[in-house]
């Protein structure tokens, strides 16, 4: 299976959600270009819409995006084609870090002041796009060029914003809902060449909001998951990874409330007919969440900013002689929160947290490694999405061009094919854990070895055959350490293709890769 042939489902991993509140009508009334006469259907006026400048620019760095985001994310779930696309192929529920990282990263570039980057950006996410398509459960087709689905997705952008601000005792002007409203309209020009999808007006937007929510959304499997299933049951950030104990008594207290919050938060006529119960008093904590969220606003400058936060969902630990500081403040937090977690446990009758690797040494098991490397989607089952999903971060990672990204995407193809052959025993099109665990393969064959051909490759940005400093840290999110860098200083083919497999097929423990592949 090809890149170009594939039947990788929907929604874009890299460039989407954030959410709020249907009944903010405060913003009805003006046109969607008002700010200095632009149109936002036409892209080539859309660069005076973004930037330092711009209305939601100017949210990067607020903290009430975590619940509007969370609330967003269940409106998008509800439509049915984003629904399908997530439990067929979204990593959301497995690597739910990653996915939100990404997310924030895609979302700086498109409303950044750079063109180029918010060009390079708008093809990334359409190539990404392009091969996001299949059916559903019911035998309905989803397309994540769908230019319905692209507006709904800038739609739960803006109207969470809106109602962030209303929920949070900071009702938007009006003249300001205009200006937002005018940059999305622009942000959807520049992915789709036109903003139509979108209502032109402020004024008709609510209307169409509205239609959608009563007539359109249903209460998918993927809403339920995100309600029911992801918060009780979400993995540790790679802050907290290996401190179970600690992470699970936040998360014991967190996760409901998360899930109260956002059910009370959602457009009532979809409570109504998805059948989302509503607690006593949850209207109540809902508001006082996005209060809270709120009140952060007063902290001192920098003590909240985006850029800080994804750095702790992508950043991994690194090892005291790393060349990266950042990756050495990191570890030196961890290891506080490792002190944190012994005191946790010493007032808690719970289990000693297991550090990585003690159980059997430095190799995974098995089933272990299907689990949290191959099984990139979280569905129990290893198939072309799983790697696509692969090739996506890693191309996302690296900013790839579109001859790069095909070359890598074809690599991983291969691999599948590889893969299905060897260990698809019943011929239903995909490998199950007992299929993988039962075989227990060496996967170092040739398709395998051409993958971490291509990833050198690609990787390796000046094309001298060795990855430097800046190259690896792209690639990695982190420093060299000391046994890792060749005399010279740098990566050498050799030694990166080794690593690769070794890791791929060994399933040896290795510090750059597992944050790469396993960490969520």
């Amino acid at each position: 299976m090809t890149e170009t042939d594939s039947d990788e489902p929907t929604h874009p991993d890299g460039g989407a959600p954030a959410g709020a509140g249907a009944g903010a009508k405060s913003g009805a009334g003006a046109t969607a270009g008002a700010r200095d006469g632009a149109g936002a259907g036409d892209p080539a006026d859309t660069g005076r819409l973004f930037g330092e400048g711009s209305r939601f620019h100017g949210f990067f760095n607020d903290p009430r995006w975590a619940p509007a985001m969370v609330r967003a994310t269940v409106l998008e779930a509800a439509h049915p084609q984003i629904g399908a696309a997530l439990i067929d192929n979204s990593t959301f529920v497995a690597h739910p870090w990653r996915r939100l990282r990404n997310t924030v990263v895609s979302l700086q570039r498109m409303f950044g002041a750079d063109d180029e980057v918010r060009r390079r950006e708008a093809a990334r996410l359409n190539r990404m796009h392009a091969r996001l398509k299949g059916t559903d459960a019911d035998g309905r087709p989803y397309d994540a060029m769908d230019p319905a689905v692209r507006a709904w997705v800038v739609a739960t952008l803006f109207e969470s914003s809106v109602t962030m601000c209303r929920l949070s005792g900071q009702p938007l002007e009006q003249t300001v809902i205009e200006e937002l409203y005018a940059e999305f309209r622009a942000y959807l020009a520049v992915l789709d060449g036109d903003a139509g999808q979108l209502p032109p007006t402020v004024q008709e937007f609510w209307p169409y909001f509205d239609r959608v929510v009563e007539e359109e959304l249903e209460s998918t499997e993927a809403v339920r998951i995100i309600l029911y299933r992801l918060f009780d049951h979400l993995p540790a950030p790679p802050l907290l990874h290996g401190l179970p104990t600690l992470w699970a008594a936040g998360r014991a207290l967190a996760g409901p409330l998360v899930g109260v919050v956002t059910v009370a938060s959602l457009p009532e006529p979809f409570r109504r007919h998805a059948g989302l119960p509503e607690l006593p008093g949850a209207q109540t904590l809902m508001q006082g969440a996005y209060l809270g969220a709120g009140l952060a606003r007063f902290l001192p400058d920098g003590w909240i900013r985006t850029d800080t936060l994804t750095d702790l969902l992508s950043l991994s630990p690194g090892s005291p002689d790393s060349d990266d500081p950042r990756a050495r403040t990191l570890s030196a937090l961890r290891d506080r929160m490792k002190r944190a977690g012994a005191l946790v446990r010493l007032i808690t009758p719970l289990p000693p947290e297991p550090e990585p690797g003690d159980a059997q040494g430095t190799r995974r098991g098995a089933e272990e490694f299907f689990a949290t490397v191959l099984d990139q989607t979280g569905d129990g089952y290893l198939d072309w999405p799983d790697l696509a999903a692969m090739a996506r971060e890693l191309a996302g990672r690296l900013d790839l061009d579109e001859p790069a990204e095909t070359r890598l995407y074809d690599a991983f193809a291969d691999w599948w094919r590889e893969l299905q052959a060897a260990l698809d025993t019943d011929g239903d099109g995909r490998v199950s854990r007992r299929e993988y665990a039962e075989a227990v393969p060496s996967l170092a064959g040739p398709a395998l070895i051409r993958v971490a051909e291509v990833l050198f490759d690609v990787t390796d940005a000046n094309g001298d055959q060795r990855i430097d400093a800046a190259e690896y840290r792209a690639l990695f999110r982190r420093g060299f350490g000391r046994d890792l860098a060749g005399a010279d200083g740098t990566y050498p083919r050799g030694a990166f293709v080794r690593d690769f497999l070794s890791f791929m097929s060994g399933r040896e423990r290795s510090t750059p890769y597992d944050p790469l592949l396993a960490d969520a």
